[in-house]
């Protein structure tokens, strides 16, 4: 049985996509691009910003870095609370502290922001910490905060330890630093992308990761 959960946040505890595609449409007028249909932007949820301003829209390191203020000028006075928590979360997040489990939080969305819609979705009470990226990006790419959240929470030995997300990056992140991961199909990835990074088991639903992670073992490489 896992004694450590490790969680990822966006597309896995809460369905943030419209405060952060909101705030990425925000952030690429200021470029002249306008994106009419903001569900092309869902593949900003989850990896590091720069990455993705690169990747998707071809700027340069210093366009992204000026992407990234101007996404936080709406993230931090709109886009935070455009958000919701997926039903059943809370009371998995519960069953787990109840069974002493370690409960840890760690995002590639800033600490600063993190907290804050952490506390104000009452969902920081059961975390024993909550980790996640640095507001000068220095530490951004999921391995790096994963790698963060264990040595905060002086966790040497990774045997019962997993971690939870919905995209690839939460899954080879996982697999940089040693952990088992269980990749969720009802955030923003696909069963195709997680398959591909080598997710352990894949849950559909909230419902299957409750029954997966009540299970006294799970065997690398069986997909729920």
């Amino acid at each position: 049985m896992y004694q450590i959960v490790l969680f990822d946040l966006d597309g896995t505890l809460t369905d943030s996509g419209l405060g952060i595609t909101n705030a990425v449409a925000y952030a690429l007028e200021k470029f002249g691009i306008h994106e009419e249909d903001h569900s092309k932007l869902n593949v900003f949820v989850g990896p590091p910003l720069k990455d993705s301003f690169a990747r998707y829209y071809g700027l340069s390191s210093e366009e992204c870095e000026r992407g990234i203020t101007y996404y936080r000028e709406y993230y931090q006075d709109k886009g935070l609370l455009e958000n919701e928590v997926y039903p059943g979360i809370p009371g998995l997040l519960k069953y787990l502290k109840e069974t002493g489990r370690k409960v840890i939080l760690a995002t590639s969305k800033p600490e600063f922001f993190t907290s804050q819609i952490m506390e104000h979705f009452h969902l920081d009470q059961y975390f024993d910490l909550i980790t996640g990226a640095s507001m000068d990006e220095k530490r951004v790419e999921k391995a790096d905060v994963i790698r963060y959240a264990l040595e905060k929470a002086g966790i040497t030995d990774v045997t019962n330890t997993v971690m939870v997300g919905d995209r690839e990056y939460d899954i080879l992140g996982a697999k940089e630093n040693g952990l088992d991961s269980i990749g969720v199909l009802y955030g923003y990835g696909s069963r195709e992308e997680l398959e591909a990074a080598g997710a352990g088991q894949i849950a559909e639903t909230v419902e299957e990761l409750w029954k997966i992670l009540r299970q006294n073992s799970v065997t690398k490489g069986n997909f729920t």
